[in-house]
């Protein structure tokens, strides 16, 4: 084989890995952003209550819109409005807040929602440090990610105080 065919074969194996690997994150772009844009959708009729979820859950359906656009980056928007929703909707569908059962029904279906951005926290880390203009490294990755976290431990206790 000369060095021209293993040239041309190298390049285009690369070519299709390129190319699988930006399919499976389209299709994760998509799940995550229907779900998060289906998620705000169930909560933004839950804002007669006093709670700040109608706020959240606006910026939530705005930046899945803009994902669903195909808008890599409104995935770190995505991740830390479901952060913040989450334990908000976790305490009004368990703790029963919400008067009625459709109301506490749709706060629990508006939770299982959620996850797919929860888990979409590392993409989100990445896109967060390109948002801010910092250089990015995985080290910086990794204090964002960690940063994340603990706003969603706080996110979780606040609403218990």
């Amino acid at each position: 084989m000369s060095l021209v065919d293993y040239s041309c074969m190298v390049s285009d194996v690369v070519v299709a890995r390129h190319a699988l690997a930006h399919s499976r994150r389209r299709r994760g772009d998509l799940w995550v952003g229907a779900t998060a844009l289906a998620s705000a959708m169930l909560a933004l009729p839950l804002s007669q209550s006093s709670w700040h979820g109608s706020e959240v859950a606006a910026v939530l359906a705005v930046s899945a819109t803009a994902m669903l656009a195909g808008q890599r980056w409104a995935i770190a928007l995505v991740a830390v409005a479901e952060l913040l929703l989450a334990p908000t909707l976790a305490m009004h569908a368990v703790t029963g807040t919400l008067a009625l059962w459709p109301g506490r029904i749709c706060a629990l279906v508006a939770l299982c929602l959620t996850v797919p951005g929860l888990l979409a926290h590392r993409r989100a880390a990445a896109a967060l440090v390109l948002l801010s203009g910092i250089r990015r490294t995985s080290r910086t990755c990794r204090h964002i990610r960690v940063a994340l976290l603990v706003a969603g431990v706080l996110a979780a206790i606040v609403p218990l105080l």
